[in-house]
């Protein structure tokens, strides 16, 4: 079954979470003609990837791996992670 994903533009159905899974066409890209990245401010990201400002999605170690693999993650600054010097022991 096709469903219309555009102008003139038809995709296959996919049964995965009840959603449309875009199929690769015959034509192929390659990694290295793609430029994922993003720049935010003054932050350039390598891979688009943000973690919320959540207690229970981001502490600091959260934080410190997400910088490691160019992602950003935002600590909530309401919440315990910086509220508190050693916000493990309350969790």
């Amino acid at each position: 079954m096709e469903v219309e994903i555009g102008k003139g533009k038809s995709g296959r159905r996919s049964y995965g979470f009840d959603e449309i899974a875009i199929v690769p066409s015959r034509r192929t890209r390659d990694p290295e003609d793609i430029d994922i990245s993003a720049n935010i401010g003054n932050f350039h990201l390598k891979i688009p990837i943000l973690a919320s400002a959540m207690d229970g999605v981001v502490d600091v170690k959260m934080a410190i791996a997400m910088s490691e693999i160019c992602g950003l993650a935002v600590l909530n600054l309401e919440g315990i992670q910086a509220r508190y010097d050693n916000a493990d022991e309350l969790l």
